[in-house]
């Protein structure tokens, strides 16, 4: 493989399983974050990518020591994977979250189209579907969401998302990069499982998460896909798992627990809602990591 990859955002509770992943795939791995990662072979490189030059800087230098040896410069590098920000609302002033977010993300696509970097990967997110942190109850348009629903959402995050959206749309328009935004859905990791006997007795309490959710490792396969596959310029992709989070047949569940919300086509047995039917059937995903598989008496 032997592919050099510029993670940012990998300490954080999504990145530090990707990029584990990618590592143990043979990917060489460089972590720019402002906490440090613990992940052999993976060197963080403290980076506030609000700041345009540390940004271009990261995005240029040798990744270890070793590459002082040659005397021919930096290595390029092969593809960019964004996922640092403010992960979600309320934990900065909402001003701060949308700064930090659109910010750092043009920062680091700029500096890769200008570096010839060809491949940004950008983590979006569930939150632009609009319910997740909507103000009250809302209801979905439509289901399934997939990626060509229209996104309208009413918070500072997940309006960041949308912004990084059209960012990424921009560059690859002007460049010709292949630029991916992946719309991550609730990122469950292994320990987590023990949270689900509680969601399944609770169908109300995940509306917001559209009833669904991606394993943390089979994120990590997710971006590994886009990485391996060139050519298809913008895209978006729902980076989420197959199946609801719920017991009873998704037709059924639905009609029961968002009665006013229209199914406009027909879903599979227990297709999850927030639709991954695009990943699998452009990137070729196959999840490893059914929630079922962890939670006994399903």
């Amino acid at each position: 493989m032997n592919k050099r990859i510029v993670f940012t955002g990998g300490s954080g509770k999504a990145g530090r399983h990707a990029v584990s992943y990618l590592a143990d795939r043979g990917y060489k791995v460089r972590n720019l974050d402002l906490v440090s990662l613990s992940c052999p072979g993976v060197q963080t490189l403290i980076t506030d990518l609000t700041d345009s030059g540390q940004t271009f800087n990261a995005l240029s230098m040798h990744f270890c020591g070793e590459g002082l040896q040659a005397g021919g410069g930096p290595d390029p590098v092969d593809a960019v994977v964004h996922f640092a920000a403010i992960p979600s609302l309320l934990l900065q002033p909402d001003n701060r979250t949308f700064e930090v977010n659109t910010i750092s993300t043009y920062n680091v696509i700029e500096a890769a189209v200008k570096l010839g970097i060809r491949k940004v990967i950008i983590a979006s997110s569930e939150t632009t579907y609009g319910v997740c942190f909507a103000e009250g109850d809302k209801d979905f348009h439509s289901f399934p969401l997939e990626e060509d629903y229209d996104i309208d959402p009413m918070d500072s995050y997940g309006l960041s998302k949308v912004v990084n959206e059209k960012t990424a749309r921009a560059f690859a328009m002007r460049s010709g990069a292949d630029i991916y935004a992946l719309r991550i859905a609730n990122v469950i990791e292994p320990h987590e499982y023990a949270r689900f006997p509680g969601f399944l007795a609770d169908p109300a309490s995940r509306k917001r998460n559209a009833w669904s959710y991606i394993d943390a490792r089979d994120l990590g396969q997710i971006v590994d896909l886009c990485l391996q596959v060139d050519g298809l310029g913008f895209q978006v992709f729902n980076a989420v798992n197959d199946t609801i989070t719920a017991t009873t047949p998704t037709r059924d569940f639905l009609s029961r627990w968002a009665p006013n919300t229209p199914v406009v086509r027909e879903l599979g047995e227990f297709e999850a809602p927030l639709s991954n039917r695009k990943i699998r059937e452009v990137l070729g995903f196959k999840e490893e990591h059914n929630w079922r598989k962890y939670v006994p008496g399903v």
